[in-house]
């Protein structure tokens, strides 16, 4: 598998990355964080790589709640751990 190459890859890179490490709640930065990449491989900027595909339903679990609950430390935690790990991972995306 060939890594995605060019500017609107290194822009959707950058920009997760961006959203990853921004101030605020890391449930929220997680959330845009995973909007952005959706975008990103909907237009063809970046490849699903079967790595990217496990943490993103890892991160999902993190991020799952049922309506009015509040995630809470443990959540925002697996989220940022799962986070950096995905910015490792899309540099082979």
């Amino acid at each position: 598998m060939t890594t995605s190459t060019g500017p609107a890859a290194d822009e959707a890179r950058a920009a997760f990355r961006d959203r990853s490490e921004a101030k605020g709640h890391a449930v929220d930065n997680a959330r845009e964080a995973v909007a952005g990449l959706d975008a990103a491989f909907a237009s063809g900027a970046l490849r699903r790589t079967p790595a990217l595909d496990a943490m993103l339903a890892d991160l999902a679990v993190a991020l799952d709640q049922v309506e009015g609950q509040r995630l809470g430390g443990k959540s925002a935690e697996a989220a940022r751990f799962i986070l950096r790990a995905i910015g490792r991972e899309l540099d082979n995306a």
